[in-house]
């Protein structure tokens, strides 16, 4: 059998660290023979950015995009890859248009789950466009904005519908806050969420593929100390249902690259975040965990190109639906079969076995290279990149603390 080669794209921003990472752990991974007898071999290359004719052929067989949220070009190009040439996406640029919460606040609410109560207000200031004038004084209804709010509910958050990293968020205690609050928005499309107030636990999942891990996020904090080393900080029960919550997001939108932060109150779970076009996966914000979002990451796009995973462009909503509708179903009931639902679209079982077969090795490797001159070089050198010179020192300390306690764990 002849060897096969296989590409996987990183469209890439400003981040260095985690590609570097992840690169030099592909390098790693050697080959794989399948059930065949073919042997697969697998590298890894940087897209660039340049005109492109709609029938060339691309040489990737999966991209990882980074950028494709904000920047239109590579958003067109990967659009052309996944219909014409089925190249296999992290993410889906068509249901990841803008980053868009809403569509993702909707189909939830849909499903059942604990979301906020949440109200979608006009623009505050005119739309730069000549034909807002007529169509608004035609068309757009007069509101009362406090009556709205207090259909809502004090304290809330007005967050733009479409927006990212926290850009743009207020809380609302009153109606001055509120105004203030509207008169800033300019032309932003905002909601009006309602505050979980006195919450346990404010939990943040990161879901590549199959594989979830959940942390316990400290948002009031900086972005370095967000993200405690804490286990065990949700019962059992409740744990789950955040994994589920997360993998259910992922497996509707055909998502498989992505972040949930939910809000955890008693034994109810309140998911307020779940559209993350680009995930934090920094080694300066997840330190502990970055070595587990690497190793799942190598896994899962190595199992696809492998496997030849083919890409999902549709949503079927359709059993979805039918679950969420069926009034004889409990909440745990429906938990239970959108779970199952999820883990047949991320093939859970086959990718368990592919994994135990073929890259057992991986979690071993990944220690060794974080314990590695290599890793101690790269952190280094993103932690002098990131912060100011008088800084360094004790962010050197604070990161290498992080993963000395990692490798310790895993040992």
């Amino acid at each position: 059998m002849a060897d096969v080669e296989h590409t996987i794209g990183l469209l890439l921003g400003t981040e260095d660290d985690w590609p570097r990472a992840y690169e030099a752990l592909l390098r790693r991974v050697g080959t794989i023979t399948d059930g065949s007898g073919r042997t697969h071999r697998i590298d890894s290359v940087r897209v660039t950015i340049e005109p492109f004719n709609l029938r060339d052929k691309p040489r990737h067989d999966l991209v990882i995009d980074r950028l494709a949220y904000w920047y239109y070009h590579p958003r067109e190009w990967l659009k052309k890859a996944a219909l014409m040439d089925d190249v296999y996406l992290l993410n889906s640029p068509f249901t990841f248009q803008s980053m868009e919460k809403h569509a993702a606040y909707c189909a939830m609410m849909r499903l059942g789950l604990k979301v906020p109560e949440t109200v979608l207000v006009p623009f505050k200031n005119p739309l730069d466009n000549s034909r807002w004038a007529y169509t608004s004084g035609r068309y757009n209804q007069q509101f009362d904005l406090e009556a709205l709010a207090e259909s809502v509910g004090y304290p809330m958050f007005m967050k733009p519908y479409d927006g990212g990293a926290w850009v743009g968020v207020s809380k609302i205690r009153n109606v001055d806050e509120l105004h203030a609050a509207y008169d800033a928005s300019g032309e932003r499309l905002m909601h009006l969420q309602a505050a979980v107030e006195d919450y346990d636990v404010f939990a943040r999942s990161l879901t590549i593929g199959p594989e979830t891990m959940v942390m316990k996020f400290r948002p009031e904090l900086p972005m370095y100390d967000r993200y405690a080393v804490e286990h065990d900080f949700l019962s059992p029960s409740t744990g789950d249902e955040v994994v589920t919550i997360s993998r259910l997001v992922n497996a509707f939108f055909r998502w498989e690259f992505n972040s949930c932060e939910s809000l955890v109150k008693g034994d109810e779970v309140h998911p307020i975040d779940y559209a993350n076009a680009c995930p934090d996966v920094a080694v300066t914000s997840l330190h502990y965990y970055f070595p587990w979002a690497m190793a799942a990451l190598l896994r899962w796009t190595v199992y696809c190109v492998v496997t030849g995973r083919r890409p999902r462009l549709d949503m079927d909503t359709t059993p979805y639906f039918a679950i969420a509708d069926d009034r004889s179903l409990s909440y745990a009931q429906k938990l239970a079969g959108y779970r199952r639902l999820a883990d047949d679209y991320f093939e859970v079982d086959r990718y368990e076995e592919f994994c135990e077969k073929h890259l057992s090795h991986v979690d071993e490797m990944v220690h060794d290279w974080v314990s590695s001159p290599e890793f101690t070089t790269l952190l280094d050198q993103t932690v002098r990149a990131t912060y100011p010179p008088d800084e360094h020192e004790r962010f050197l300390a604070h990161f290498r603390g992080l993963i000395d306690a990692w490798l310790r764990d895993q040992a």
